[in-house]
């Protein structure tokens, strides 16, 4: 599986250009209180009796296995890809890697040259590798879907599972098939993992069913007391399964993901991911990456090696009780292939009574490709969209009319029946999507404390400031209003901020481009602020107002110019296109709705 969004930039240590520097490298910080402790001090998010039909008992003893760390041992360092470097290719075989690279999007011919059971680094924090885990702990099933997998990674991911896993706590391997079309992944497939020293499952879908249809069909067969799915091109390191198991015997509810670290495409090289990132969302209901902030550094006694409790999950990773699977609806048939089912999974988690967690003492490696090598039915953007509108249906009470209004494509896709999640979401007493912003993920950048949210127009020309899908970096734009949403939709936020999604309007100085840049909410650059009686918006940090476009310039992009009440082409309306706000809002849009004008 390809994760939808992949970052060539380093955000806060975690993408393929980071190094072993910095954050990644710090010691855990050693404090007086042990992990049970500094849990103690943090009242939990769910009461213990506001789910009781969601309350598994603890584990039998019939349930619990005695297990012993495995022997880790090294093949000779000479080897290629040895304790997780990379492996350069020769420039008289660069051709030949280019040509491979296209069937798996990733350099197939490095891969090729590495051992299926090479070593890699313990790249734990000091405080992770002194942890001590109960002696008896759950076992699991490892659920892996592939398609058209390449030998090696498919089978260093089997390889690297089986020996660095405590062999009672590995129930089996089940490999699910979603309809591969190469030879070597039928009979000789089978026959070889018929010979590994745990047990192998391989079943086949029969027909092309994609990830979501094809994890069912693996957890269906799943003998073991937890589920953890992988991904086909992982490498597991060591002591990387304890820490997750003995989560989730302490509470059954508690859904875990590890760290995971990159393994890059290009020479498979292993890097180590950071302990400080936790798992988010933008408006267009893509999954992002973004800094733990500092309350949650604070509830765990900034104990960096107590499990992060995260927003969202990358969805590609992670172990689950079985019967919870099972209890919490599994994954909507109703999606296609993948995209959209990790958020979809993560809310379902935080709003229905159970946790989501990062566990920083665990590490997984994860090819990160950056391009998918497979095709599917409707193109994938179509996918995605039909996904995420699912979820948004059923999830995300108000705020959907926000989400199709940003993604007007989503809006126009057949979702298909929603009733049976609907009722699943009744039947399981879940909160909703508010209590999740407010309590959960409040730092998000979806709208819930604003003054206006929509179009910002400019009373000289009827234009509306516009993103035109500009990244951060970029300079904003002006266009004539459309009314349509997308990207002329902009929070101004009690932080006064000009926002569109996870990018604020930014300005340096005076005669410096007004640029979209990362929101770091501490105004500055980013501070603007709106006189209703002149209808002006006005840089803090400059005092200079914001003009439109220059007839005479470039008729797209707004200028700061010195204020003056009598210039037209610096006025501006401040719509609100959408009937809901927070009730703890206390901007000066109308709550009642009665008038949708922020100005009037």
């Amino acid at each position: 599986m390809c994760i939808l969004v992949y970052y060539m930039e380093c955000l806060a240590g975690q993408g393929v250009n980071c190094h072993r520097k910095g954050l990644i490298n710090q010691p855990a910080p050693l404090v007086n209180l042990d992990e049970n402790q500094a849990e103690k001090k943090n009242l939990d998010i769910h009461s213990s009796d506001e789910w009781p039909h969601l309350r598994l008992p603890p584990y039998q003893e019939s349930q619990l296995h005695t297990w012993v760390a495995p022997i880790l041992r090294s093949n000779p360092k000479s080897w290629p890809g040895e304790n997780g470097k990379g492996v350069d290719t020769p420039k008289d075989q660069e051709e030949l890697k280019q040509e491979k690279f296209k069937l798996n999007q990733f350099n197939l011919l490095a891969s090729d040259k590495i051992a299926l059971n090479r070593s890699l680094s313990d790249v734990r924090l000091d405080g992770c590798r002194r942890k001590r885990y109960p002696k008896h702990l759950p076992s699991t099933s490892i659920v892996i879907v592939f398609h058209n997998e390449a030998w090696s990674t498919l089978l260093r991911t089997v390889h690297s599972i089986i020996r660095t896993s405590p062999k009672a706590l590995l129930s089996e391997i089940i490999l699910v098939d979603d309809a591969s079309e190469r030879d070597y992944l039928g009979k000789k497939l089978e026959d070889y993992v018929a010979t590994l020293p745990t047990p192998v499952k391989v079943l086949r879908t029969g027909k092309r069913s994609g990830l979501i249809r094809a994890r069912l069909i693996g957890a269906e067969k799943a003998t073991g007391e937890v589920i953890t799915f992988l991904d086909a091109h992982c490498e597991c390191t060591k002591g990387w399964l304890e820490p997750l198991m003995a989560r989730i015997a302490e509470d059954r509810t508690r859904v875990v993901c590890p760290i995971i670290d990159v393994i890059s495409d290009e020479n498979f090289e292993y890097i180590s991911a950071s302990d400080m990132t936790w798992g988010g969302f933008n408006w267009k209901l893509n999954f992002r990456w973004y800094r733990v902030p500092h309350r949650e550094l604070e509830r765990r006694n900034n104990d960096r090696t107590l499990p992060v409790r995260t927003p969202t999950m990358a969805g590609g990773l992670f172990s689950i009780d079985r019967d919870y699977f099972n209890q919490l609806g599994k994954y909507d048939e109703g999606m296609d292939i993948w995209g959209g089912e990790n958020l979809e999974m993560s809310f379902r988690i935080w709003m229905c009574g159970g946790t989501l967690e990062i566990v920083t003492c665990s590490h997984v490696g994860h090819v990160f490709r950056k391009s998918t090598p497979y095709t599917f039915p409707g193109g994938t953007s179509n996918i995605v969209n039909h996904n995420n509108a699912r979820l948004a249906e059923v999830w995300m009470d108000e705020w959907k009319d926000f989400f199709f209004a940003i993604n007007p494509a989503a809006r126009k896709i057949k979702m298909g029946d929603t009733q049976e999640r609907k009722k699943l979401r009744s039947d399981l007493q879940c909160r909703d999507f508010k209590w999740y912003l407010e309590n959960i993920y409040p730092e998000s950048q979806m709208p819930l404390n604003y003054q206006s949210l929509g179009e910002i127009r400019n009373m000289d020309n009827d234009n509306c400031l516009d993103t035109f899908g500009r990244k951060s970096g970029e300079n904003i734009a002006m266009s004539h209003c459309h009314g349509l949403g997308g990207n002329q939709v902009f929070a101004y936020t009690n932080r006064k901020q000009i926002m569109s999604d996870d990018n604020c309007m930014d300005a340096s100085g005076p005669s410096a481009p007004i640029k979209l840049v990362r929101c770091h909410g501490m105004g500055g650059n980013q501070a603007w602020l709106y006189d209703k009686e002149t209808k002006q918006i006005v840089h803090k940090n400059s005092g200079w107002c914001l003009e439109r476009s220059d007839p005479k310039g470039d008729p797209t992009q707004p200028k700061l110019r010195k204020c003056n009440t009598s210039k037209k082409g610096q006025k501006w309306t401040m719509i609100n296109n959408f009937k809901w706000q927070s009730k703890d809002h206390d901007g000066d849009a109308k709550s009642d709705h009665e008038d949708n004008n922020v100005d009037k």
